[in-house]
């Protein structure tokens, strides 16, 4: 009898004559994350077993899967030949702290297995039944716990009780490369981790505005990255010194679309450090009518600048909505640390909501564009995780 942990996918049994590769990528994800930790991988049809791990570092390797996008469930498992003791005992070791009603479920893969799955279900039930009642009880219809045997045509058998819940989704890299526009908030962080979970691989800008801002709000943003890059198997963060940029339009445009300018840059720039890096869309965390920069009318003034798509994941999401998925991430805490970003610099009494275009290209003609964009984008510091 041997330790075994079963991960299965779900979305990519959909992909037809594609699906090897969503499966490639999947595979390759795994073996990246646990590069470091010692253990075997085995594909068994459209599962994959971690084997030969120590039992301390079982933790970690859990962590960690539950960290891969494409990953639906995953299940803690003994593994034994394929005869009738061996699975009796396999039964009896998975389900000696377990209280309540359960039933037996067999999966008989190998015709070859001399008894048929309904005949093992009830002979290993009532083996479990004579061996723990009256801690457990047989309730084949709702049952609180189910007993899995999954027969293998290999030979082997899998046991297990527990089936644990993945981020599901589809493999990083299966849906090409977007440019995450980070800041120190809540939004951001969220948007790039439901874009890496639809299978984009992510690259990520912020904004910097020292010395308006302090270096504890960089390193604040520097740690959201990381924790997006464990969804994302890795990502570049591109920081950007802003500050220039915002003094020249502070002295040279309205008051009230200060915002509305700065977001037109920033989406400018984006694209430019996108575009050099393979990127195919840029990401933002708008949530629709949560701020002044987020009414339809200043999303479509910033939309203007930009060739690329722009993908707002949380568009029509409230805020109590994005703050559950940041708590699951785990990304919330550092969120709400009271350090200031960049859109709180030189910020108007009165943002315009509705900006107009006219407006705001007429304002525009007091900047040399070209020329800001091209020195900020001199020293970008560059930071990979």
């Amino acid at each position: 009898m041997k330790n075994a942990i079963i991960i299965r996918y779900c979305e990519i049994h959909l992909k037809g004559k594609n699906k090897s590769f969503f499966e490639r990528l999947l595979i390759e994800a795994i073996q990246k994350s646990l590069k470091d930790i010692k253990h075997s991988f085995k594909a068994i049809n459209t599962r994959y077993l971690i084997e030969d791990y120590d039992e301390a570092d079982y933790s970690l390797i859990l962590s960690k899967l539950l960290k891969i996008c494409g990953i639906h469930t995953i299940s803690p498992a003994k593994v034994v030949e394929s005869n009738f003791e061996n699975i009796k005992e396999c039964a009896i070791e998975v389900t000696k702290n377990k209280v309540g009603e359960f039933k037996v479920n067999t999966n008989r893969a190998d015709k070859k297995f001399p008894m048929h799955s309904v005949e093992l279900s009830s002979e290993i039930g009532a083996v479990l039944l004579e061996k723990y009642e009256p801690n457990i009880k047989v309730n084949v219809i709702n049952p609180q716990f189910v007993v899995n045997i999954d027969i293998r045509e290999s030979g082997e058998t899998l046991v297990y009780t527990d089936v644990i819940k993945g981020l599901g989704g589809l493999p990083v890299g299966s849906s090409g490369k977007g440019m995450l526009m980070i800041s120190g908030g809540i939004d951001s962080p969220v948007a790039g981790f439901m874009l890496a979970k639809r299978g984009m691989r992510l690259e990520a800008v912020h904004f910097h505005s020292y010395p308006y801002t302090s270096e504890a709000a960089l390193d604040k943003v520097k740690t959201l990255a990381q924790m997006v890059s464990e969804y994302s198997g890795g990502l570049k963060l591109h920081i950007v010194k802003f500050t220039h940029i915002q003094e020249e339009i502070h002295k040279k445009c309205p008051e009230d679309l200060m915002i509305t300018m700065m977001r037109r840059f920033m989406m400018r720039i984006a694209e430019r450090i996108g575009k050099e890096n393979g990127c195919q869309a840029i990401i933002t965390g708008e949530s629709l009518g949560q701020v002044a920069s987020q009414t339809i009318e200043s999303i479509t003034t910033s939309n203007a600048v930009v060739t690329l798509p722009m993908l707002r994941p949380l568009i029509a999401f409230d805020k109590l909505e994005i703050i559950e998925i940041s708590n699951k991430i785990g990304t919330y805490e550092t969120s709400i640390l009271p350090y200031e970003d960049c859109c709180t610099v030189f910020l108007p009494k009165f943002p315009a909501t509705k900006p107009k275009m006219e407006v705001v290209l007429k304002a525009e003609k007091a900047l040399d564009v070209d020329a800001l964009i091209d020195e900020a984008l001199q020293n970008v510091e560059v930071v990979t995780y």
